[in-house]
This record gives C-alpha cells, structure tokens and sequence, in this order.
C-alpha cells in the first residue's frame, strides 16, 4: 500500500523511528466514509489511502440513496470516521438504531477542504482533516451550576419594568431603577421596583452578590411617578441572574464572558428582547467545563510573602485567579475558558484541559505528518474557535472560493489557549506558517496570545525559520480572510520535520518540543536570547556583592538554584528556571539579575557553579560551620567599634565558634555571649541592708 523512497538499508535509525511512527500514527484508522455531498465536490480517495493508510469507502449521497452502506459499516462497531459534520445525528441516529456502541466520529470535509476552487488539489488536506478527527480525546470534567431563576433587572427608565413585565411569569423578578428613578408606577405590584445604584458585584450564575447605593424601596402610594422611601448605602442583593439594562460601564471585567450576566442597550429593542429570552431560559442546573486543571504544589506565585511571578493574574480577563498565599486559587465557575492562564505560566501548575496541552499537539502531529504523507506542501495552519472561525470559513466555503488547499483549519476552544508548547510542535511537524483567525474587535484582551506569539518568533527567528511565520487575521468578513490567507508567500517549512509523540505534564512536553524543533531548524543554533518574562533562562549575579546566605535557594520553587550540603556554594540548573523572578526579589544584597534566553543544551549540561567559597572552621572543635569571608567581614566590622566587643577579644572569639561551641563557652566563662553583664536591679531592701550594715558592725565590736 505504501511506497517509501529509498531502501530501509539506505534509511538511519532515526529515519527508520520516523518512518515507523509515521506507520503507527496513521494504523489507527479502521473505516473512513468519505461523500461527494452529491457530486458538489470532488475527491481524491488515493490521496486520502495514501495519508491514512487505509481504505476510504466512497460515496455520492451517503444520508440519503446510500444510507444503507453507512447501517452496515456502523453496525459492525468497529472505529468509524465520516467526513459529514451536517447529518451527523442522522448519522448517530441511525448508528444506534443498528446496535452501534462507540460513538461515530465526523470532521468537515466539505466547506473546510471541498467546497472551494482549489478543491482537486484538496486531497492531502482532507485525509489530514481526518486523521486529526480520529486522534482520541479524553473526557473533561464539568462545574455545575444551579440558578433557582431569581433575576434582578437593572436599568434606568421604564425599559427595565417593561423586561421585568416579560419576566414575571417565569423568573422571581425585582427591577433595580438607577436615581433619579423617573418611571411610571405600576398597575398592579407583580414583582417588587426600587432605586438604586450598584457600586459592585461579584460571583456567576447562580451566586451573584451586589453591593446598592442609595437604595430605597418604591412607595405603594405613588401617583404620577413612582415615589421611593427613604434610601441608604451598602445594601445587599444576591440573585441568580443580573440583567444589565443600564446602559452604562459593564459590573464585570470581560462582561461577556461572565456566565448569568446579560447586558444589553435600553436603546436598541431587539438587543433587549433577546437578553430577555436568554434570562428567560437561565434556571435550573447547568454545566460548563472545567476549563483549567490547577496544581498548586507547582506554582511560583510566591514565597513567605514575597512575590515573584504574576503572568496568570495579569492575564486573566474575568479576575477568576485571586492570590491565595504561595499560590493562586483559580474560580472554575467564573473562569471562561480563554486560556492565556495556560500558556503563560511557566511551571505547568495551570494546563488547559479541553483538551490538554498534549492531547492537542498529537491532534496537530495527526493532522500535518497525513498530510505530507498524502503528499501536501506548505502547509498553512490556521487556527480558529468554532463560535467565530467556523462560520466564516462556512461563508467562504458557500459564498467565495473556499480555503487554499494548503491551508489547514485547526478548531481549539479558544484561540488564545495555544501555547508556545504547540506552537513549537507545529513547526517541528513541518507546518510552514501559522495563523490566528481572531474577531476585529475580540471579546477581550489578548495580550496573553501576543505575547506567546512574541516568544515563538524570537524562537523561530532565531533557529533560521525567518520572518512573517506566525501572525493573526482579525477579521469578521470572509473575503477579508480570504485575501490574508491569498497574500501570504510561500515558505519553507523544517528541513528535517519530526514525528515525535508527545506524552505527559505540560514543562516536559514544551521542553520536548522546543528540543525536536531544535533538531528539525534550518539553523540549529545552541542558545538564543528571549523577550522578557519567558519561560526560560538563566540567573546572573554579583559575585562580590553575594554573601552566599542562600535565601536564593530557599526561595526558588523548581530547584533551579541549589546549595552543597559540604561546603559554601551556589549552584544553578539552567533547564529547571522558569524565569518566575522570586530569587530576584528574595535576595538581601539585590545581586541577582534574571537573563530570558533558550539553550539547547542546558538539557544536558550539570549544575553550573555560580560562587563558591571557603568555609569557615570552629576555632574550638574546627567544624565548618560558615562562609569564611563573611565571618570575616563581621569581625572586623565588630572589633573594637561595636560596644557589645569592645575591651574584651573573648567575645570576638564566640563569632568563630559553631553554634554548638558557642553555647558551650558562654556557660564555661560564665558571660553573655552577646553583651556585656549588666548589673543587678537594686531594690529598697538592698538600700536599707546597705545603712543597716555600719550599725550592725558597731554593735559587733560593742
């Protein structure tokens, strides 16, 4: 089935690893079913054997004249793969109905590689759309949240008793009128109106609580305008839902992601009505991903109570992250799942989960070694989220000409979850460009993805890659897109792409990544210097200005800085730092200064020395107890200036004694090691013993 150029006694081992993970990548296919769509696009079934290694049954109208075919290969309960997204529960439907167990997988064939004027040359990219639709992915835990449908409607004239009016009958309505509160009064009083200006509020569906200023309840005799009660601060409000009808600032960051918050232009009435319906639907148990997987043995955030690295705080778009001692607590139920937590942290104590950070690179090492097997060139990857990126890729599909043949769309959950992990393995795989398909006016701030986007061209730049690999088309229009993905030029990708298989926590995998990309550049160079802030680096420091106290080590949350337990030294681990900057701010004499930069080989490479000294030996029992220039430097700032060892070199002497010794020679003398002896209190019985003493000794001599 397979024709391989060269002879395997022509091949190197690592050519042989290659070819055989290529071979075990693509075994995973059972049955593909693969339709025409009734002759509206053509396919390539050879390329698509050829890039999945197995055998793709055809068809011209697989959910209507041939469902037979497809009750029979689905009743045989063997993995299945269908290149149909649009009937896919016809599909299902009728897969159960045959006594099918697993669950079918389909992937989009038609508008993502089909439908578009480049679709004769589409046959690599749809046996790649299918090979990554066949990677596995493993189940992801969910948050419940509970809504017993209470809503408070905020707004500011009568358009919020008019929502409230919609409301009632399904919702335990109160209407929140900001001052000056001119409305009309109400017929009849079917659900509570008061005044009010809310200063905050804080929680999610289902536990939302507020802070009201001059708040007053509505007077039951009020006649041309609806007339409040006395008002007060501070009141407090918890519901389950808030609808926004203010008009004014948004009560939370990133409002549109704040899951029970729904806010919309008084002005504009059929803005109003659909949050209206949305609020409408908002009661009853619900379930969201739990987006973020969070170990906080592994965070750096802090350490007794200095902190070092705050990348997932300045990121977060919804405030979900809140210190939480050394470490950070992330909300899972307001968290909405952007990601840029995930790519920035440094240590793998955040990792996304839907999917995992690996999951999503063997989708990708799927997807781009099927499609050069099928025979593709230069391939474009283009990333996108399914609220935002499907439907203009479907709108190019139907209305323009399609995707390029060479252009991949990847789906994630959020584009800004890409980290430099899968960015790094993309490249290694053989892809020739990246592109981020994003809204033009996103729904919040992706500085995050700007910055992971930043530290990959400094990587990629560096190892020989060039300019202009990685960017992002933010677009709403499809031709707008179209154009972006027209203008980008041709590139080489990696001479030497990789096929490595990647497993495990999230550091290791990025650091497996970064190493095949090494081995796959044009110009494999062994360090290269970094923006500030990544993940990586090394630690310099101020070899006369340091002490050798160690608070460095102590502080330092991945061992990267290590000590020797038999003489005075520093030591650093330049693969363990991750840049988190708590060495920098624990240091007393400040002489510590952090580097951003990759080196290949730190890997490799055995703890480096930073400063090493001579201990210093007990004058008593010659136990090595301190840095011999340190207790140098103490004594003679001491002897003879500080009052505590001055006239008496016993006491200078305790300084160079181990701690043990010094105990022992403080008894033995009979002193205090750590200050003159200060003289007894006198009291009035010493007094008065003193004047009695003459008279007692007359009497004697009497």
């Amino acid at each position: 089935m397979y024709t391989f150029l060269g002879t395997s006694a022509s091949l190197g081992l690592e050519d042989k690893l290659q070819l055989q993970a290529i071979v075990s990548a693509m075994a995973d296919f059972s049955e593909l079913l693969i339709c025409s769509c009734e002759g509206t696009m053509p396919l390539d079934a050879e390329a698509i054997r050829r890039g999945c290694r197995g055998e793709a049954t055809t068809a011209t109208q697989l959910c209507h004249a041939e469902l037979d075919r497809f009750r029979a290969i689905a009743a045989k309960d063997t993995p299945l793969t269908v290149g149909c997204t649009q009937q896919a529960s016809q599909f299902s439907e009728v897969a159960a109905k045959s006594g099918r167990a697993s669950p079918v997988k389909f992937v989009n064939i038609r508008e993502s590689a089909g439908w578009s004027s480049e679709a004769t040359q589409a046959g690599p990219k749809m046996a790649a759309l299918l090979a990554a639709a066949a990677e596995p992915t493993p189940p992801v835990t969910s948050v419940q949240l509970e809504s017993g449908g209470v809503v408070l409607v905020c707004g500011r004239d009568d358009a919020a008793v008019e929502a409230g009016q919609l409301l009632k009958d399904h919702l335990d309505v109160t209407v929140l009128i900001e001052p000056p509160a001119t409305v009309a009064p109400p017929r009849t009083s079917d659900f509570p109106v008061a005044k009010g200006r809310v200063r905050n509020a804080q929680g999610y569906l289902g536990a939302f609580e507020l802070t009201v200023d001059d708040f007053a309840e509505a007077a039951p005799s009020s006649r041309g305008a609806l007339a409040f009660g006395p008002s007060r601060n501070g009141a407090r409000s918890s519901c389950d839902i808030i609808l926004d009808l203010t008009g004014g600032p948004a009560f939370f960051p990133a409002a549109d992601l704040r899951d029970g918050y729904l806010r919309a232009d008084p002005g504009n009435p059929a803005a109003m009505l659909r949050a209206v319906l949305k609020a409408r639907d908002l009661i009853g148990s619900f379930e969201k991903p739990r987006y973020v997987a969070y170990d906080a043995t592994l965070c750096a955030h802090s350490r007794s109570k200095i902190v070092g690295c705050t990348r997932c705080l300045d990121l977060c778009p919804t405030a979900a992250i809140t210190p939480a001692g050394d470490h950070v607590t992330i909300d899972a139920n307001i968290c909405a799942g952007c990601g840029q937590c995930t790519a920035a942290c440094p240590t793998g104590a955040a990792s996304y989960a839907l999917p995992a950070e690996d999951v999503l690179m063997r989708k990708l090492r799927a997807m781009l070694m099927t499609y050069r097997e099928a025979g593709g060139k230069q391939p474009i990857l283009l990333v996108h989220d399914d609220s935002h990126g499907l439907p203009l890729i479907d709108a190019l599909a139907r209305f323009g000409d399609g995707l390029p043949a060479h252009v991949l769309p990847f789906a994630v959950n959020a584009t800004t979850q890409v980290g430099l992990e899968s960015v790094a393995a993309a490249f290694a795989y053989g892809t020739s460009a990246m592109r981020f398909l994003l809204r033009a006016r996103p729904a919040h701030d992706l500085s995050g993805l700007h910055k992971t986007m930043a530290l990959a061209t400094s990587v990629l730049t560096g190892l020989g890659f060039g300019p202009g690999r990685i960017e992002t088309i933010e677009t709403d229009d499809p031709d707008l897109l179209a154009e972006a993905l027209r203008a980008i030029p041709p590139m080489a990708p990696a001479p030497r792409p990789a096929s490595f298989r990647p497993l495990g926590a999230k550091r290791g995998v990025l650091r497996f990544a970064l190493s095949e990309l090494h081995r796959a550049a044009p110009v494999p160079v062994s360090v290269i210097a970094l923006p500030e802030r990544a993940p990586f680096g090394t630690v310099e420091i101020d070899v006369q200005g340091c002490t050798l106290c160690l608070s460095c080590v102590s502080a330092c949350p991945t061992g990267a800085l290590r000590d020797d337990p038999d003489r005075p030294m520093l030591r650093f681990v330049e693969d363990a730092c991750v840049q988190c900057g708590l060495c920098q701010a624990t240091c007393p004499e400040d002489v510590i200064t952090l580097k951003p930069q990759i080196d290949f080989d730190a890997v490799r490479a055995p703890a480096r020395i930073l400063k090493e000294e001579e201990p210093f030996c007990c004058i008593r029992c010659s136990k090595p107890f301190g840095v011999k220039s340190t207790i140098e430097r103490v004594v003679a700032k001491l002897e003879g200036k500080h009052w505590m060892y001055t006239g008496s070199s016993r006491r200078v002497h305790v300084i160079k004694m181990c701690e043990d010794c010094r105990v022992a020679v403080a008894a033995e003398e009979g002193f205090d090691p750590y200050g003159p002896q200060k003289q007894p209190v006198r009291t009035t019985d010493d007094y008065l013993r003193e004047r009695e003493a003459p008279t007692r000794a007359d009497r004697d001599k009497g």
